[in-house]
């Protein structure tokens, strides 16, 4: 990258102290600075402390998930699915299966696509506590962040009680889950739903009325709804805008359209605003979860899974100790069955966004295309031009309450 000094007109919208004709200083916010939350970069031209111009540069994890997934069976893209943003893998996860069930044509029970609506929304609270949390930090309140860190352990040993795994959950399977919640799966996810309320509240009240907190967030990179659709902004970020959009809603999975809830919006699309509906889409989510508790008693107990065993794998007892069963599983997870010929496109409501999976496929063992449309990489476009006429903190608040993840940028 270039030091070429960039010359500012005097008719630039933006405030500087100097002459409009001095010259500028490149700083490389990244890739490895501590702020930019992720392996990636911003050139930046400033004026004392003002952004001028920059640009956004990725491509430091050197992934190419696409292609990867381009060259595995189904199964063995799930895992890939769970890198994208890994604060809530189990959303990846679902909506992939759930792509390849809408190739496949696979009715799922009821039972279990409550599990997943408890799932996911789990994974979305676990999301939102990492970014606002971390927003409190970058504002300069590391006590918020401690304090809600451990109610997202809470939900990660209900992660490890239902999958055996906490952070990259390869959780699920093409059809539904690998095996029934147990008890105490369930009795965690009421205790959840008892001490999570209050400890919300409490973290409010942290940041809602606090005057340091309101100085640093309100009004900083507003962004208006207009602005926010050219550039196809979707999740929390484009709600504080005020566009009532909500995939669950719009385009209603896995049964959201039983659910009774409510789709937080802003008014002023700024950091303040983005805070405050995530910390009510929370809410929303624990709302949800409560409902599809109450859902699951009055579906027959045991049902775990489609009714597709060419996509279901043996249990692990008789893979051990049975050639057949040893057999089966060999041709689900290599991709020996026989698949349809189609195209599909599948989105789920991701943390940060539609999070899409659109599926070209041959017919073969493999995908012939795919391509996932990751919220993140959508969202951080707008970054560099937004952050101009920005001091160099406001950039960094900014940058924080997008909730850029570094893993969805690089696929």
């Amino acid at each position: 990258m270039s030091n070429r000094i960039t010359k500012i007109t005097p008719n630039d919208p933006v405030f500087y102290d100097n002459d409009p004709q001095d010259e500028l200083i490149t700083l490389n916010l990244g890739p490895t600075h501590p702020a930019t939350h992720g392996v990636f970069q911003n050139v930046l031209q400033i004026d004392g402390e003002r952004i001028v111009s920059g640009v956004s540069t990725i491509g430091y994890i050197h992934r190419a998930f696409e292609k990867i997934a381009e060259h595995r069976p189904f199964y063995q893209i799930t895992p890939l699915t769970d890198r994208l943003n890994y604060c809530s893998s189990p959303i990846n996860n679902m909506g992939w299966h759930m792509t390849v069930e809408k190739l496949l044509d696979i009715e799922i029970p009821k039972r279990v696509q409550y599990m997943r609506v408890i799932v996911m929304e789990l994974a979305r609270i676990a999301d939102h506590i990492i970014c606002n949390g971390i927003l409190g930090v970058d504002t300069g309140a590391f006590s918020g962040f401690l304090y809600v860190m451990q109610e997202r352990e809470f939900i990660y040993e209900i992660f490890e009680e239902i999958c055996g795994a906490r952070l990259t959950t390869n959780i699920g399977r093409i059809g539904g889950f690998e095996r029934d919640f147990n008890d105490i799966a369930f009795d965690k996810i009421r205790e959840f739903l008892k001490r999570y309320p209050p400890v919300l509240s409490e973290f409010e009240e942290l940041f809602v009325r606090n005057r340091i907190f309101i100085e640093r967030t309100s009004g900083v990179a507003a962004v208006k709804p207009e602005e926010a659709l050219d550039y196809s902004w979707s999740g929390p970020i484009l709600r504080a805008t005020g566009v009532d959009y909500d995939v669950r809603v719009t385009a209603p999975y896995c049964s959201y359209e039983e659910f009774e809830f409510d789709v937080p919006v802003g008014t002023n699309g700024d950091v303040y605003d983005r805070f405050m509906v995530r910390n009510e889409e929370m809410r929303q989510s624990m709302r949800i979860i409560q409902q599809a508790l109450d859902k699951i008693e009055k579906e027959p107990k045991g049902v775990f899974h489609a009714d597709v065993p060419e996509f279901y794998l043996p249990p692990k007892e008789q893979v051990y100790n049975n050639m057949e069963a040893l057999i089966y599983h060999f041709k689900i997870v290599m991709g020996e069955w026989e698949t349809p010929k189609s195209e599909v496109y599948h989105a789920v409501e991701g943390a940060n966004g539609e999070l899409g999976f659109y599926l070209i496929h041959d017919g073969g063992r493999t995908p012939y295309r795919l391509h996932f449309r990751r919220p993140s990489f959508i969202n951080y476009q707008m970054f560099a031009p937004m952050s101009r006429g920005m001091l160099i903190s406001d950039a960094i608040i900014n940058m924080s309450s997008l909730n850029v993840i570094a893993g969805e940028l690089d696929a």
